[in-house]
């Protein structure tokens, strides 16, 4: 099992928002205490690559997750989708016991 993964629509989504942006197309995926389930996961585009990351490369674009957040999301692909409640990245978390509606935190 890789240890995250990144799509196709997830890594072309990347892309357009960095060169919007003028900055390295560099997502970093962490995870945070809070939200309405435990945990909740928080997505921003990075600068650089810290020593401690996993990092994983589709299309040009590199995601980035720190050491701590990968043992809770380990195994997991991260999507970019858009439906009638609008777009969003999203998580596919085989770690997560449950979560919330919006699908932004979970709990394990």
């Amino acid at each position: 099992m890789a240890d995250i993964d990144l799509t196709p629509s997830a890594a072309a989504r990347v892309a357009a928002i960095a060169a919007k942006q003028g900055k390295p197309a560099i997502l970093r995926l962490a995870v945070e205490g809070g939200g309405c389930s435990g945990f909740q996961y928080r997505f921003g585009l990075a600068d650089t690559i810290e020593a401690e990351d996993v990092a994983v490369e589709r299309d040009g674009v590199t995601l980035v997750v720190d050491d701590v957040s990968l043992d809770l999301v380990r195994g997991a692909a991260v999507d970019f989708v858009s439906d009638l409640g609008g777009a969003a990245f999203k998580v596919t978390n085989p770690n997560a016991t449950a979560g919330c509606g919006c699908g932004s935190s979970f709990s394990i």
